[in-house]
Order: structure tokens, then sequence, then C-alpha cells
């Protein structure tokens, strides 16, 4: 499946606008682009149940971060603060950058 071109990066703060943790605010930790997913810092966290190993020989019940969709996110503008859609700019020397459509504020520093 080829790779879908993401709203969101890596550190990014967004906002989850549907699901169980709908309204929380956290910061991206991973993209997925071959799957249309990101992972979110302590955000839709699931119990995972392992078994007893070399990195961890206890085993037990281990809570992790699951990937989400990336359509059920906002990105968060640091210039408004408010969930936004984001619109590409090319600057004067031919870089694209992400600028927030309700404040017109460049998002990429």
């Amino acid at each position: 499946m080829a790779a879908k071109k993401m709203h969101v990066k890596k550190d990014d703060m967004v906002m989850i606008i549907a699901g169980k943790d709908k309204g929380k605010t956290g910061k991206v930790l991973r993209v997925l682009p071959g799957k249309g997913r990101i992972v979110v810092e302590s955000l839709n966290v699931v119990k995972r149940h392992t078994r007893p190993n070399r990195v961890n020989t206890q085993g037990g019940i281990v809570e992790k971060e699951a990937p989400l969709d990336a359509s059920n996110v906002a990105l968060l503008c640091s210039a408004c603060n408010n969930p936004t859609r984001t619109g590409v700019r090319v600057l004067e020397d031919g870089t694209k950058t992400r600028f927030c459509k309700k404040c017109n504020e460049t998002l990429d520093k």
C-alpha cells in the first residue's frame, strides 16, 4: 500500500476530535504514513498482556499507546491555541510551510 500524505508531523501538538479520548490533547510520538495512523503521547492507551522474557522478566499487564487514525486528530495552532485545518504556502525561497486557516499564522518554525 502506498504511503498517505499526512497533515501532522512528529512532535506536533494535536487534539483528538473523535473516539474515546475526544477533546484531549497530546504530542505526536510516531507517524505511520503507510497505514495512515499516528501515535499520540499518553492517549489511546491499551493494556497488553505480556509473557515473561529477557527484557521484562516479570511479565504481566503493560499499558502502551496504540496508533489511531490520522483523520481523528486536528492540529493545534500554537498562536491561537485552537484545533485547526492547515494549508500549505510556498515561501519566496521556494520552501513549503504549513499555516493555520483560522489565524493565518505559520505553523512550521
